[in-house]
C-alpha cells in the first residue's frame, strides 16, 4: 500500500465526521423562506407565508389568505404565524409542524405531511371580513363588515383529493351600501369528499334572511338560494336586495351562481 493511499485512509473518518457536520449544520440553519412556497402551492394560492423569518425548524411568518385562488382579495392578518418541526419524522419521509397564530388563533394546530398526502388537525382562526372581497361580484360591491371566524375539523389531503368540514361564521354583518346595521349573522359551510364539495348556507337572526346550497366540482361549480326580507325591513333592504340577485317577488331575490 502506497504512503498517499495510507494518508487518504486515516483521513476519511475525520473527512466523513466533517461531511456528516457540514450538512447537519447546514440542515439546521435551512431558512424558513424554504416552506414559503410550499403552502402556497398545497393551498392553490389560498394560504400564504410572507415575510419569514428564523428556520425551517422553528420559524415565523406574516400569515396572508386570498379567497380567489387568482390571489385576489389577498388579506393579511395581524401578528404572526409561528412553527416548530420536528427533526425525527423527516427519516421516515414525514414534516410534522405544529402551528399557532399569536393574535387571531387560540390553539395550535398540527400539520402532518408526506408525498401522499397531508392531515391537518381541527382549529379555529379568526379572519378580517375584508377577505369576503376576494370572492369577487357582489362581495366586492357590499364591502362587508363583520367578525368572521373560519373553523375545520381535522383535514385531510390526498393526492388532489379532500375530505373535512370548514365552517365559516359571519355574525352581526353590515355594508356600506346599507343602513340597516347589522344584517344579520350567517353559516357557511363547506363539505369536502374527495374531488368534490357541498356548500350549505344558513342564517343564525337578522333582517336579511339567506339560504341555500351548491357543489363545487372540478369542472363546475353552482349556487342556488335565495335572499328575503323581513317585512318591517322590507324598504330598507330594497336596494341591497337589488344587488345581490333577481327578483322573485318582492321581498325576494334568487341567488345564482354557475361556473
Amino acid at each position: 500500500m502506497s504512503y498517499w493511499t495510507r494518508r487518504i485512509r486515516l483521513a476519511l473518518p475525520a473527512i466523513f465526521v466533517m461531511l456528516i457536520s457540514v450538512a447537519g449544520t447546514l440542515l439546521v440553519m435551512m431558512p424558513a423562506a424554504w416552506i414559503v412556497p410550499q403552502f402556497s402551492k398545497a393551498t392553490g394560492g389560498h394560504v400564504n407565508l410572507v415575510d419569514p423569518s428564523g428556520s425551517l425548524w422553528q420559524g415565523s411568518a406574516t400569515l396572508m389568505l386570498a379567497a380567489g385562488s387568482d390571489g385576489a382579495g389577498a388579506t393579511l392578518l395581524p401578528g404572526r404565524i409561528e412553527w416548530t418541526t420536528s427533526f425525527l419524522p423527516l427519516f421516515t419521509g414525514r414534516i410534522h409542524m405544529t402551528m399557532r397564530q399569536t393574535d387571531a388563533m387560540p390553539d395550535a394546530v398540527i400539520l402532518d405531511a408526506s408525498p401522499r398526502g397531508a392531515t391537518l388537525t381541527a382549529g379555529q382562526i379568526a379572519v378580517p371580513a375584508t377577505l369576503l372581497a376576494g370572492l369577487g361580484a357582489p362581495f366586492n360591491t357590499l364591502d362587508f363588515d363583520g367578525a368572521v371566524r373560519l373553523s375545520w375539523t381535522e383535514f385531510r389531503l390526498l393526492n388532489r383529493n379532500a375530505y373535512g368540514q370548514v365552517v365559516v361564521t359571519l355574525d352581526d354583518m353590515a355594508s356600506r351600501v346599507s343602513r340597516v346595521k347589522p344584517l344579520g349573522s350567517y353559516r357557511v359551510a363547506l363539505q369536502a369528499q374527495g374531488a368534490s364539495a357541498t356548500i350549505d348556507l344558513t342564517t343564525s337572526k337578522g333582517p336579511l334572511m339567506l339560504n341555500g346550497n351548491g357543489s363545487i366540482a372540478p369542472e363546475s361549480t353552482s349556487f342556488q338560494g335565495t335572499a328575503t326580507a323581513a317585512p318591517e325591513q322590507r324598504e330598507n333592504l330594497a336596494g341591497l336586495l337589488n344587488l345581490l340577485g333577481r327578483h322573485t317577488d318582492p321581498d325576494t331575490v334568487a341567488l345564482t351562481f354557475m361556473r
